[in-house]
């Protein structure tokens, strides 16, 4: 008589991503442990990493940890090869501690945690204008910051600067400081000079990251204008910035949106009860996506400044009694579903690039 590890042909695959090398853990239908290795983390070791588990059996599905980092190459090879994916969280602290703490123990546990259903996330998307977004946002938000870094940087030192510096910028806006410092002309070494010669230095960085910034924004019209729908666009307060955080959440998170609900759920904009005694209301949701949930913030603030419909049901609201907070989170709700319908009749092209 045959044992079911001897008839069974799936095997289902756990995976322990790192930055160097992938922890992998053959599971048969039971979760039997079969065998584990381990492969680096490239090209060539995705297809040994494959053609090794195939040579076990029929593959499943494969749990792999950090879909969103490590595991980011791993899982776009693997869903591209037709091998079902699913996304495992890190193990938690109760398994560890019974367990210990081991790369192959964390494989064999995403394995289980796949093969069982405890995991059933779908990886985020990571290709197409998704992606295009997602890292043209990163380099923005980084330049911003800098440049930020670099203007607050630049007042401080007219505060501390000699008198004949202080009196000259102190009252100049912004882009008139930038503009004198990075002409200042340096000529010796005494106090004045190095002042200068550090303000200027400050100066032409901004400009700098400004014309970066721009060049950013450039692309991201472009990404924006080929993926969205028109009819997002359109929407009063919806522009280039407050659409790319749309549809990077939208289509980063494929499956998980099937609902208005889901979607308003990951902005975090589902109502939280937060009902007491004789009190009875909701609370906003401090969870979700807080880039998505920032893009609905400024698209109901822009309303509530230039929408009259929007300012009369805040008039209405507070009329009976409620917060303007919670006005806005009703709003928000409100913002939600309509953009979850315009996404949902009229996809947006998001393979594309």
């Amino acid at each position: 008589m045959q044992t079911l590890s001897e008839t069974s042909t799936e095997v289902t695959l756990g995976i322990d991503t790192h930055r160097d090398v992938h922890v992998v853990a053959v599971l048969d239908a039971i979760g039997r442990t079969i065998e584990t290795s381990e492969f680096s983390a490239d090209a060539v070791g995705y297809r040994n990493l494959l053609c090794w588990a195939r040579s076990f059996g029929s593959i499943s599905r494969a749990g792999i940890e950090g879909t969103g980092s490590w595991g980011a190459g791993l899982t776009r090879y693997m869903s591209a090869q037709g091998v079902g994916v699913v996304e495992v969280n890190r193990v938690n602290r109760q398994h560890r501690r019974r367990h210990g703490k081991s790369d192959i123990a964390d494989a064999v546990a995403a394995g289980r945690a796949a093969q069982s259903g405890e995991a059933q996330s779908t990886p985020r998307g990571r290709s197409g204008a998704v992606e295009g977004l997602r890292t043209n946002r990163v380099a923005r938000r980084s330049a911003v910051k800098a440049r930020t870094q670099a203007i607050n940087q630049l007042r401080s030192l007219i505060v501390t600067a000699p008198e004949v510096l202080h009196s000259r910028l102190n009252a100049m806006s912004v882009n008139e400081i930038v503009d004198v410092c990075r002409r200042f002309r340096v000529n010796g070494d005494d106090e004045t000079n190095t002042t200068k010669h550090a303000m200027k230095s400050l100066a032409r960085r901004i400009v700098f990251l400004n014309d970066e910034i721009a060049e950013l924004e450039m692309t991201r019209q472009r990404l924006v204008d080929s993926a969205a729908p028109p009819e997002l666009l359109a929407e009063h307060g919806v522009g280039p910035q407050v659409a790319a955080d749309l549809l990077i959440t939208f289509g980063s998170n494929p499956g998980r949106v099937r609902t208005d609900a889901a979607f308003a759920a990951l902005c975090g904009v589902s109502a939280v009860d937060a009902s007491s005694g004789r009190q009875h209301r909701h609370r906003l949701n401090r969870g979700g996506d807080r880039q998505a949930n920032n893009a609905l913030w400024r698209i109901v603030t822009v309303r509530m400044s230039s929408h009259p419909e929007t300012q009369a049901y805040v008039a209405d609201r507070i009329a009976q009694g409620k917060t303007k907070r919670e006005a806005i989170r009703s709003l928000k709700r409100y913002v939600a579903r309509h953009i979850w319908r315009i996404l949902q009749h009229h996809p947006p092209r998001l393979d594309h690039l």
